[in-house]
C-alpha cells in the first residue's frame, strides 16, 4: 500500500529539490526515502527504480526549462529571440544546477515521443532557428552548436572555470552575438 502523502509527482518534486541542494548524482531512492521518513521500499509503488526516477526528473526539469525559454522568446525573432533564449537557458542552469544536470541525461527515444515538454522544446528551438532561414540538415547542426555552446559555458561558469578579469556577463553577451552572426551567415548545405 502506498504511504499517505507520497505520490510520484511529490517524489519527483522532492528529487528536484535534492538535485539542486546536493547535486544530481546524489539523487537516490535512499536519500528521498529519508526525506519522506519512509523505507526505500515504500517508494517502489511510485517509481520502478532509480533510472525511472531520474528520467522523470529529467522530463520535469526539461519542462521547467522550456517553459522559461518559451516565455522569454514569445513575440521575438532573430537576434532578440536568440538572446532571450540564451539568457533564459543560462539563468535556469545557474539557478537550478541539479535540475539542469538532469536535463542532460539520455532519455529513451520512446519517452521522448511521449513527452510534450520535449516536443515543445524542439518546436520552440527549431522555430527560432527557422527565422534565420535554416532548413534540415542545417537546423539540426545549428541546434547542436547552440546546445553545446550554452551547455559548455554554463558548466564552466558554475564551476568557477572563468578566471580572467573580464566580466563573465560581458563574455556571455559577446558569445551570443557571435552565435547570432554565425546563424545569419550559416554555411548552408546544398539541398538535393
Amino acid at each position: 500500500m502506498a504511504r499517505a502523502g507520497i505520490t510520484a509527482d511529490r517524489l519527483v518534486a522532492a528529487a528536484a529539490e535534492l538535485a539542486d541542494e546536493a547535486g544530481f548524482e546524489h539523487v537516490t531512492l535512499s536519500a528521498l526515502a529519508r526525506r519522506f521518513g519512509v523505507k526505500d521500499a515504500s517508494l517502489y509503488s511510485h517509481v520502478r527504480n532509480l533510472n525511472d526516477l531520474r528520467t522523470r526528473l529529467a522530463l520535469y526539469a526539461g519542462g521547467e526549462l522550456i517553459d522559461r525559454i518559451a516565455a522569454a522568446v514569445a513575440g521575438r525573432a532573430g537576434r532578440d529571440a536568440l538572446t532571450a533564449f540564451a539568457d533564459a537557458y543560462r539563468a535556469y542552469a545557474l539557478e537550478h544546477p541539479g535540475r539542469y544536470a538532469a536535463t542532460q541525461i539520455r532519455v529513451e527515444q520512446s519517452l521522448i515521443a511521449d513527452s510534450s515538454a520535449l516536443r515543445r522544446t524542439a518546436e520552440i528551438t527549431y522555430g527560432m532557428l527557422r527565422a534565420y532561414g535554416l532548413a534540415e540538415p542545417d537546423l539540426t547542426d545549428a541546434v547542436r552548436l547552440l546546445r553545446s555552446t550554452f551547455h559548455g559555458y554554463c558548466v564552466l561558469e558554475s564551476a568557477g572555470g572563468f578566471g580572467a578579469d573580464r566580466a563573465v556577463e560581458a563574455s556571455w553577451a559577446k558569445g551570443v552575438e557571435a552565435l547570432h552572426r554565425a546563424l545569419e551567415h550559416w554555411p548552408r548545405e546544398a539541398q538535393a
